[in-house]
């Protein structure tokens, strides 16, 4: 006769002799995280409190650290450009697009809301919109959508008036691309590399035959075409973000008017007509043609 089967032994993982189990007087997680403070920022205003709108607070409010990121590696691939520093420029580059996949990604967690439970807890938000952010405005404003009137929205906000005001004023990410490239010999007309940074970008058909050189040389260092491509991944990425807002907003309210008293769905339909690098995008027309 068989013998019977044992039953496996229960996994284990002990924690070890040498880790830090007293942390009185010293940094833990929780300290080094400020946890404390994180943990205690989701404030829902429901009454009775609605079971969903932890998960609307949480998506929103992680989606600000994320652009909060952004900002800073935008900033810093920038700062790196008008260095010189192509190589560490693109590194900040591919750090902006994995956050761009994940802000996106994160749209399906919030599309399972259904229209019903968000209805219940909607009017708690008063006229509190999206299009209110403005660490998003920033990421807009570094890469070229700007807008001085904007500004005026954040009237009552020191900080975040202050950093709009900035980037306002200082060079696009494309300002210090289109910049380093000039240093690097290509021929960038005069009037683009001296435009004023406080518009916003519009499409400069001078610029075209410049980047049809990029991508046509044989000569062209491969960082150089590298950067031109991760400044299009960076576009399609921010294309892709909006659409799955807008479906996200379609399938949750419809079309509805926004909290914010946006036309909804209408108005992040006309947001899919933005574009940051046009040139980018015009040069294919005429490679090989």
């Amino acid at each position: 006769m068989a013998p019977p089967e044992q039953e496996p032994d229960r996994a284990v993982r002990p924690i070890e002799n040498s880790m830090v189990t007293d942390l009185s007087g010293t940094m833990s997680y929780g300290d080094y995280l400020d946890l404390d403070r994180l943990l205690a920022a989701q404030h829902p205003r429901s009454s009775p409190e609605h079971h969903d709108e932890l998960l609307f607070i949480v998506q929103h409010q992680t989606s600000e650290l994320w652009l909060k990121l952004m900002l800073h590696e935008l900033r810093g691939a920038r700062r790196s450009l008008g260095a010189d520093g192509l190589a560490p420029a693109l590194k900040c580059l591919a750090r902006v697009k994995n956050i761009q996949r994940t802000l996106t990604e994160q749209w399906s967690v919030l599309a399972t809301l259904t229209p019903r439970e968000y209805a219940e807890f909607r009017g708690s938000l008063g006229s509190a919109s999206g299009f209110q952010s403005a660490q998003y405005r920033a990421v807009e404003f570094i890469l070229g959508n700007k807008d001085a009137a904007v500004l005026t929205m954040f009237e009552h906000e020191c900080d975040a008036a202050r950093v709009l005001g900035e980037l306002l004023e200082s060079p696009t990410l494309y300002d210090e691309f289109l910049r380093f490239l000039a240093r690097r010999g290509l021929d960038v007309p005069a009037g683009v590399l001296e435009r004023d940074v406080r518009e916003p970008w519009t499409f400069q058909p001078a610029l075209v035959p410049v980047f049809r050189q990029v991508y046509e040389s044989t000569d062209t260092p491969w960082a150089i075409y590298e950067a031109c491509e991760s400044l299009v991944d960076l576009e399609d990425n921010f294309q892709l973000w909006r659409f799955r807002h807008l479906l996200t907003v379609r399938r949750t309210i419809g079309v509805k008017t926004g909290t914010g008293g946006s036309s909804g769905v209408g108005f992040l339909q006309r947001a899919l007509g933005l574009t940051f690098f046009p040139e980018l995008y015009a040069v294919r027309t005429e490679i090989g043609a």
